[in-house]
């Protein structure tokens, strides 16, 4: 699904890498650059190591390129024979190395593919959500999505998934089933299936392309008030319309105020941040970004917010780029009350780009402040109230997922406490409040990037 990523704009695309995320942006080059080299090294490894040279020459946020002599080691580069791209591909990621920046990457083929699934919100499949069962071992179908040819065929919560195309399940990993599920647009895939312990049966799906939720959103009843809980899980090219739902919907609902979820979330498309911080205020900045010129760039609120109910925000350890961007803008803004553990601490723009052989490379461009002008990068932002949650509570919501939100997680409780004082913060809580054993909060240079 390479062609997804085309379907973005520059400024709009994002890098997400497990616990690293990035606030990016897509550039597509090929044919501009590859009239540029000479005949003789066109389509070879070579010609792609001086490709992925020439953009971080071109773009990289660092014009001294950490002390490094960009110059030296493109004549390296080049004074190398490579037998093949793997080689290549070694020599590109042992430069990008003496740059000291984890978030400027090559990603062969393979890992920018799964980069521009991720990033579009969107999969090739039939549109369930699954896990093993922790009691039974089996695996088991959670949740059919929304207009998708596993709802559409009456796939149930529980099912059991006894094999996929004749191959047995048992022992099967979420991620193993999902990649035989997964497959090209219009295909079909064959479920046999076992509810409630009666006899299996057989079901046959085409795979079609399903929006991924990234977003989802309850009414909750606390002490009397009606709390419009929205969980965004990351910044997909859908999460923008998808949140815009939940918070019309929840309006429809007469919410009295909302709690936003942030907690685990890695980042993504920094467009999307932007469209969501103008869903909750009218006026005020939202991001900064600086690139190596120092030339500043700006975005703000336009007036085309959806609610001015008081709001709290959940943030973690884990909340990272453009969770960042969001809660920074919220909470300068002071539109809402954050409530969590301190932030992952990234504030660092990357441009992607897909490369002549259908791999990829991010290269960091830009550094972003909150509105107030507030560097994040390595340290995050500093709740209103912080709360850290104790390791036992940790793995009490790890284990039950259905707690989250809920009176029996502490930091939405204490999220619900607030905005039933009307979002006034008390003295004692905006010292501070620490109820764990140690911070979330990573720093950039502690990561160590895995290979997708």
């Amino acid at each position: 699904m390479n062609q997804s990523a085309k379907r973005y704009s520059p400024l709009q695309a994002a890098l997400i890498g497990g616990a690293i995320a990035t606030t990016a942006t897509l550039s597509l080059v090929g044919q501009a650059w590859t009239r540029s080299v000479s005949a003789a090294l066109q389509d070879s490894p070579k010609a792609l190591v001086d490709q992925v040279w020439q953009l971080v020459n071109r773009e990289y946020v660092d014009g001294k390129f950490n002390q490094q002599d960009w110059q030296a080691i493109r004549q390296s580069l080049l004074s190398k024979d490579y037998t093949s791209k793997e080689d290549a591909y070694t020599a590109i990621r042992e430069a990008l190395q003496r740059l000291g920046d984890p978030y400027t990457r090559f990603m062969n083929p393979q890992q920018y593919e799964s980069l521009t699934n991720q990033t579009s919100g969107e999969v090739s499949g039939i549109g369930i959500r699954m896990e093993v069962n922790e009691k039974t071992q089996r695996l088991t179908v959670i949740e059919a999505i929304e207009n998708s040819p596993a709802l559409q065929s009456g796939l149930q919560p529980g099912d059991e998934i006894i094999s996929i195309d004749g191959k047995s399940t048992v022992k099967m990993s979420v991620e193993n089933a999902s990649k035989l599920i997964r497959g090209q647009v219009g295909t079909s895939v064959k479920l046999e299936l076992q509810r409630n312990g009666r006899t299996p049966f057989e079901i046959k799906l085409t795979r079609a392309i399903i929006e991924v939720p990234t977003v989802r959103y309850t009414l909750r009843q606390e002490n009397g008030r009606r709390i419009g809980y929205i969980k965004l899980e990351e910044f997909s090219s859908h999460a923008a319309d998808q949140m815009r739902r939940a918070i019309v919907n929840l309006n429809k609902q007469k919410v009295d105020s909302f709690v936003l979820d942030l907690r685990g979330n890695p980042g993504g498309l920094l467009n999307a941040s932007i469209e969501i911080a103008r869903m909750w205020y009218d006026n005020g900045g939202i991001v900064k970004t600086v690139n190596r010129k120092g030339y500043s760039d700006e975005t703000k609120a336009n007036r085309t917010a959806l609610t001015n109910l008081p709001l709290a925000v959940l943030v973690d350890g884990n909340s990272a780029s453009a969770s960042e961007i969001l809660t920074g803008a919220l909470k300068d803004n002071k539109r809402a009350v954050v409530v969590g553990s301190q932030t992952f601490g990234k504030a660092l723009v990357q441009s992607v780009h897909e490369l002549s052989d259908g791999s990829g490379l991010a290269v960091t461009i830009a550094h972003y402040y909150t509105p107030n002008g507030t560097d994040i990068n390595h340290k995050g932002i500093v709740p209103d109230i912080k709360l850290d949650l104790t390791q036992s509570q940790e793995k009490q919501l790890a284990s039950n997922p259905s707690l989250i939100g809920t009176q029996s997680d502490p930091q939405y409780a204490r999220a619900v406490a607030v905005l039933s004082n009307g979002g006034k913060i008390a003295r004692n809580e905006a010292d501070s409040v620490n109820t764990g054993s140690q911070s979330l909060s990573i720093r950039a240079e502690d990561l160590k990037l895995g290979e997708r």
